[in-house]
């Protein structure tokens, strides 16, 4: 009595605090003003398809940071050759390669000593040197490239933040993602078009000597043009200063011309080598590159000292202010590219937060109705422990400062619908001990025993699915993982201990008294059948199966799948214009700007439009094609906004194509490991021709229905491969439990009694699941619908899978493999048929 006094104690512990927990994520803003402030920001994050905002990746370019690496080497190296007297022909620079031509060859074994020299400093040798003939190869080695990659992308992260923090967006996210990625997330931004100037300029400021001939008529030169490209100067290559010696820079007005200025102030270093500069090159031109555009090459008429200097050239106030802002913040180490670029307007997330709150309560409701119909006063047990698990998963995003997207919310619908499955099995196993006619302590004890391991491995299944969705996702699919691997755990703890607790309450409660676990007439009675000779339809269900799978595969074809820019690359653009503004309208501005290639078709309420234009017809910079097709609907339709904006390059769509394929093949490769070592190979290989089956299905779906396939679609397609297996996993541990029960039934007999028994279970987690997801799916609109729609009809396919078409395989393959045990025992070979099937040596 005092053990179950603590455990009760201890859970109501961990419910108050999950319940404080989740509170300030819970209630409205106004009922937490008077507790402390870290209490009311301790909520779940709202992503950017919520809220509003923009997302950004941005991947830094490594080729061109590999190449300038190696020419400063180049150019350092020449000038040691040139002071050592060594006579070569200017260094060839090929990316991480550099060639340098002796004229003697006799020196080559000094120029070769000066490469070593140049790094001596650095450990490992960034540059590795050889020598052929007359010639020095140089060849910078891969943990170098490495190196500086991750060093570029760290010294980046901090530029950007320097640079978005003082324009004043409220809690940005910046972060590194992927080798050479950079994600840059802006809560509450409509219009990102300033910040990606600023983000997307490498601001590196440079001084150079105009050069003349004369002293210096060997210096190794570039030419670079001025920001009109009028002009052509020849500099100098060595810069003498770099934007790094600058250590403030403010928005200023010429006193004379009142033109926009930058002015400047070096540190004590810049200030003092630029003091020798002027002092040694007076009546030379003195020109300040930025970005390879030479802003301003004034002539140096006197020494310049006290550090502080101005840059003119034609600026306007925002502009030279943006190019003092850079100053500040420092220059990028490489230059950047926007890769993938994701705009909500706050109205349109605050219309997914309506739908999102709006059809999750409903599927919440219908769950619980369903629970308090099927299993009565014990079904509001359950709900109980389903409201716990609510309300402890908003808790624990809280505290792991997860980001709720609209997935997210998806995952949090599904993830309720499957924490009834273990519910669902603990009440079907205490109903089956109770017609034994044992005692009601009994009956509950075994009860959980029995469901125990099947709740284990199926949600260790799902759990697989979700680990390599997380692993391999990104962004929006991240936030439907954590959701979803959050929620599995919980549910653990939830219908494992918490419900076991209050069970145990009541059963105390009753005494003597037998369990009566009992709903409405038409479900209590849905258990009360006979075995049901399943498996006479397993010839029907596997070829039908067969022939749907091969029909699937054949729409993959044609029409085949409707892919969005996940997988395209391109631009989509959500137009939101007056009702009276139709579709051809809209089409004939696009066609006046010579975009023949973009597609537009209509959603949702009258006068709301998708423009979409793929990347391969893009010929000119996606920005500017999106400024052009805002201006041009402008034209017709002075009202029109543009909610929403999607643009993913390439590069990244390619990415997002392989990722995706890996995180499917291991996901089914993972579970098939699994499977194996938890029963045999016979039920692994019949889950994975199964599942096979369904996906393929599942994606004849996608192309018969014209549903979008994006990465929300493979987050609904590994969620789906997680709750097939998981329904499987039910099926295949009765069916190892009535083996060990009575191992000499014969298999077909013995495959139809577990299908039978399991056959209330496996519908009513389908049914619940199904409503759990139906809302979103009828309501949820076009954001959802890649996940909604394929997870009904998935639920569908993968229950009845289950019975018609993985048992039979567990059947063909069970009973081929007792007929080669028999014949191994008439030749004296022991063996024990059941073994092949039970696992007995495996937990």
């Amino acid at each position: 009595m005092h053990h179950f006094k603590l455990k009760v104690l201890s859970y109501i512990a961990i419910v108050l605090l999950g319940i404080i927990t989740a509170l300030p994520s819970l209630l409205p803003s106004n009922y937490l003003e008077s507790a402390p402030a870290w209490y009311q920001h301790h909520k779940v994050t709202l992503g950017l398809d919520l809220r509003g905002g923009s997302h950004l990746l941005l991947h830094i370019d490594d080729k061109k940071l590999i190449a300038d690496t190696s020419l400063q080497f180049a150019d350092k190296l020449s000038s040691k050759l040139r002071e050592n007297a060594i006579s070569a022909s200017p260094a060839k620079v090929n990316t991480d390669s550099i060639v340098v031509e002796l004229r003697h060859s006799a020196q080559l074994s000094a120029a070769e000593q000066l490469v070593i020299d140049l790094q001596k400093d650095q450990v490992p040798r960034p540059f590795r040197v050889s020598t052929s003939d007359n010639h020095l190869l140089i060849d910078m080695s891969k943990s170098y490239r490495e190196t500086l990659l991750a060093d570029a992308v760290q010294r980046s992260l901090e530029v950007l933040k320097r640079r978005i923090n003082e324009t004043g967006v409220v809690e940005p996210l910046i972060t590194s993602q992927g080798k050479n990625g950079i994600l840059v997330q802006l809560p509450g931004v409509k219009d990102p078009s300033r910040i990606k100037a600023l983000i997307g300029r490498t601001a590196q400021m440079s001084f150079h000597l105009v050069h003349e001939p004369g002293p210096d008529g060997d210096a190794a030169t570039l030419r670079l043009a001025d920001a009109e490209s009028q002009q052509l100067y020849t500099l100098n290559r060595l810069a003498l200063l770099s934007g790094g010696d600058v250590s403030d820079a403010r928005l200023g007005f010429d006193p004379n011309t009142q033109e926009a200025v930058v002015n400047f102030r070096l540190n004590q270093h810049g200030a003092e080598i630029f003091a020798d500069i002027t002092k040694a090159n007076i009546g030379r031109a003195f020109a300040v590159v930025l970005d390879d555009v030479v802003v301003t090459a004034p002539v140096i008429r006197g020494v310049i000292g006290g550090g502080s200097g101005q840059i003119s050239g034609n600026f306007t106030s925002r502009e030279a202010g943006d190019l003092a802002l850079l100053l500040r913040a420092g220059s990028l180490p490489a230059s950047l590219t926007i890769v993938e670029e994701r705009t909500v307007g706050p109205d349109l997330g605050s219309d997914a937060i309506a739908m999102g709150v709006t059809t999750g309560l409903i599927g919440a409701a219908l769950v619980l109705s369903f629970m308090m119909a099927a299993y009565g006063r014990w079904g509001l047990i359950a709900n109980t422990a389903l409201v716990v698990y609510s309300t402890l998963l908003i808790a624990a995003l809280a505290a792991l400062n997860a980001t709720l997207t609209l997935p997210g919310i998806a995952g949090l619908i599904l993830s309720l619908g499957m924490a009834v499955d273990a519910n669902i099995l603990i009440n079907e196993r205490i109903k089956e001990e109770c017609r034994a006619a044992v005692s009601g302590r009994y009956a509950v004890q075994r009860g959980f025993e029995r469901a125990f391991s099947t709740i284990l491995d199926s949600n260790i299944t799902t759990l697989i699915a979700v680990g390599l969705l997380f692993l391999f996702g990104s962004g929006p699919v991240r936030g439907f993982a954590v959701t979803m691997a959050v929620g599995l755990v919980l549910s653990m703890f939830t219908s494992i201990a918490f419900t076991r607790l209050i069970i145990d309450w009541r059963v105390n409660r009753l005494g003597r008294k037998p369990l009566n676990i009992q709903g409405l007439r038409l479900l209590n009675s849905f258990g009360k059948h006979k075995t049901i000779p399943f498996l006479k339809a397993s010839r029907a269900g596997i070829i039908g199966s067969a022939i749907l799978s091969l029909a699937s595969l054949a729409l993959l074809f044609q029409p085949g799948l409707n892919t969005g820019i996940d997988f395209n690359g391109g631009t989509v653009l959500e137009v939101r214009s007056t009702s009276t503004t139709s579709i051809d309208t809209v089409r004939q501005s696009l066609r006046s700007i010579a975009l023949d290639n973009f597609a537009i078709q209509e959603f949702g309420e009258q006068g709301n439009f998708l423009v979409r234009l793929p990347s391969q017809t893009q010929t000119k910079s996606p920005e500017a094609d999106i400024a052009a097709i805002k201006t041009a609907i402008a034209t017709v339709d002075a009202q029109v906004t543009f909610p929403r904006l999607e643009m993913v390059g390439p590069s990244v769509s390619g990415e997002f194509i392989a990722t995706s394929a890996i995180a499917v093949l291991l996901a089914c490769g993972g579970m098939f490991i699994y499977l194996w070592s938890r029963y045999e190979r016979y039920f692994a290989i019949g889950a994975m021709a199964t599942l096979a089956l369904d996906v393929t299905k599942t994606l004849g779906f996608f192309a018969l229905t014209g549903v979008e396939f994006n990465l929300t679609a493979i987050a609904a397609l590994l969620a789906l491969i997680g709750y097939s297996v998981n329904d499987k996993v039910v099926v295949f541990d009765r069916i190892r439990e009535n083996l060990r029960a009575t191992p000499d039934k014969p298999l077909y007999e013995l495959i139809n009694e577990s299908l039978t028994s399991t056959l209330n279970r496996t519908v009513f987690t389908s049914a619940t699941t199904f409503l759990a997801i139906l809302p979103m799916g009828i309501a949820g609109g076009s954001a959802v619908a890649s996940f909604a729609l394929p997870m009904l009809f998935g639920i569908v396919i993968g229950t009845s899978s289950s019975i018609l078409i993985a048992a039979p395989i567990v059947l063909l393959l069970g009973e081929r493999t007792m007929e080669k045990v028999k014949s191994q025992a008439q030749l004296g070979i022991k063996a024990r048929p059941q073994s092949l099937f039970l696992n007995e040596d495996r937990p």
